[in-house]
């Protein structure tokens, strides 16, 4: 099941298999996307966060860390896409836009309804995607 809702950045594809929402968006099957939890507890499961930046993580928002383990992962706080996502515990998310395409809202309802999922919101808007940083055991490498 895919979803397509309005996240704590943009709006976004949400879904627990990422090779849905890439055959959904036109790329590679294979490309990875990031893993959205509204808990802290839940992050720890996915991924070991370096000791060194483990205040910093829990601090975070809007951002979107890549561990050790080649995972990225956002926890989401506040809101009501982590209501959504507490009551889905994790799932694969992405920019609702065509591969390499801007974000147009008509096209990503018509994308969704074609594909058997499910419009979570009536109101989308394109803001500012999520900061990422590149997290190793003694490093932090901005990478968006």
């Amino acid at each position: 099941m895919i979803y397509l809702a309005q996240t704590d950045t943009t709006a976004g594809f949400l879904s627990k298999d990422f090779k849905a929402i890439n055959r959904l968006k036109n790329r590679p099957e294979n490309t990875p996307c990031l893993i959205a939890t509204a808990y802290l507890s839940e992050l720890l499961t996915l991924a070991r966060v370096p000791r060194k930046f483990k205040n910093y993580v829990r601090r975070a928002q809007k951002t979107t860390f890549i561990y050790p383990n080649a995972k990225a992962i956002r926890v989401v706080k506040w809101g009501k896409h982590a209501k959504f996502l507490a009551q889905k515990g994790w799932l694969y998310s992405s920019s609702a836009n065509s591969h390499g395409e801007n974000f147009n809202e008509k096209w990503a309802k018509q994308a969704i309804l074609k594909s058997g999922g499910i419009v979570i919101d009536e109101h989308f808007h394109a803001a500012k995607p999520s900061k990422i940083f590149k997290l190793s055991k003694n490093k932090k490498i901005k990478i968006r």
